[in-house]
């Protein structure tokens, strides 16, 4: 569940519909439905996308990026007064495919509900915090995790490679700090303090630390 170190950038083809359908074991069940054009074979990932919704709930890679990425795009493009959600559920990942999400929610002019169910960690927790302040939620049991960067892997070379490669580990440690210290509103010191290992919040802690702003029971009793 460690950031991870960037890595040279592959061409990815992206997929022929927006909508993120993550690797599974189990069947994803598809169904048919009528339209004025006839008929079409639609899944819930493409339910959820034409509702507004993406769906993480995969580690964060270049490729899961790239679709978030083109998700986010293409939903502003489509109406770019409409809220868009993003419901989260990842242990985290790279941390230049968390950018790249982290910079398009910025960018695009829709406001950005994130909603933490199961896990948020690492770079995922990041992206959970981004969220347009007011509209960042997670459900009672979710666990959200912040730690410092960390390659994930030994470090080999020359002493001026050893050197370079921690420059940018301080580089990427000290962006995710600015980053979390801006969705929180809390010093970067403490922040930085506070992810020197790892750390562990509930959904109420998570709430009061300034990582989310609600937490959403159920919508049963919704009108």
């Amino acid at each position: 569940m460690n950031f991870e170190m960037p890595q040279m950038p592959q061409m990815n083809q992206m997929p022929q519909t927006p909508p993120m359908s993550p690797s599974m074991d189990y069947y994803i069940p598809q169904w048919e439905e009528r339209t004025s054009y006839g008929t079409r074979r639609i899944d819930p990932y493409t339910k959820l996308f034409e509702d507004r919704i993406i769906f993480l709930g995969t580690p964060v890679t270049d490729d899961i990026a790239n679709a978030v990425m083109a998700q986010l795009l293409c939903l502003q493009s489509m109406d770019p007064e409409r809220q868009i959600s993003m419901y989260i559920n990842s242990p985290g990942g790279s941390f230049t495919a968390m950018t790249a999400i982290y910079d398009t929610m910025r960018y695009i002019k829709p406001d950005v509900q994130t909603v933490c169910l199961g896990m948020a960690a690492s770079a995922a927790a990041v992206l959970l915090a981004a969220g347009t302040k007011g509209k960042r939620v997670a459900l009672p049991n979710s666990t959200i995790l912040i730690h410092q960067p960390s390659t994930g892997q030994a470090s080999y070379g020359q002493s001026s490679d050893l050197e370079i490669q921690a420059n940018e580990i301080m580089r990427i440690r000290s962006l995710m700090e600015d980053m979390i210290a801006d969705a929180t509103d809390k010093p970067k010191e403490e922040i930085s303090k506070d992810v020197e290992r790892d750390k562990y919040l509930t959904a109420q802690e998570a709430k009061e630390y300034g990582l989310i702003d609600d937490i959403f029971e159920s919508l049963k009793n919704d009108n």
